[in-house]
């Protein structure tokens, strides 16, 4: 992974996108966080050779460098910071990362993966953010897969 101001930036999050929720099968996971083991260590380089700049947009904050980098083989990324909760929050059925990420992406090209974003969120950042934009859903079910890196190295190679 490179950083620089002209790669697009990579928003993850990672309860479902990375921590898949489905049937499994999974390893059994131990200690404080048991869900862990279902990471897909596979996952990491896939990310690293993406052409953009990886942030963790997550509430995993700071902890996502010590927990999941490790498994997935990366170095610790940039974390998203939260603003405090407000009444704004969830109006017109738009995700409360949505405002936040569009005030960090600050006009630059941008993909975000989660699994809860909404057609509301859509509209929200084709309304506010000059930049080309992908807010990527994944099925939290299975979590990324092949064709979702498909779906975005084909983006991030189109900006």
């Amino acid at each position: 992974m490179t950083s620089s101001t002209a790669l697009p930036l990579l928003y993850l999050d990672v309860d479902g996108p990375l921590i898949p929720f489905g049937a499994g099968p999974y390893p059994a996971g131990d200690g404080p966080h048991p869900l862990l083991a279902r990471i897909d260590p596979a996952l990491g380089p896939l990310l690293a050779g993406l052409p953009c700049e990886l942030w963790w947009a997550t509430t995993w904050m700071a902890e996502a460098n010590e927990c999941v980098a490790p498994r997935l083989g990366l170095s610790d990324l940039p974390v998203v910071a939260w603003p405090e909760p407000s009444d704004e929050d969830g109006r017109g059925g738009v995700h409360w990362k949505t405002p936040a990420l569009l005030d960090h992406a600050a006009g630059r090209p941008f993909v975000w993966i989660d699994d809860e974003i909404t057609d509301a969120d859509r509209a929200r950042v084709a309304d506010r953010h000059p930049g080309p934009a992908l807010l990527h859903r994944v099925d939290p079910g299975r979590g990324l897969t092949a064709g979702d890196f498909t779906v975005l190295r084909t983006w991030l190679r189109s900006v």
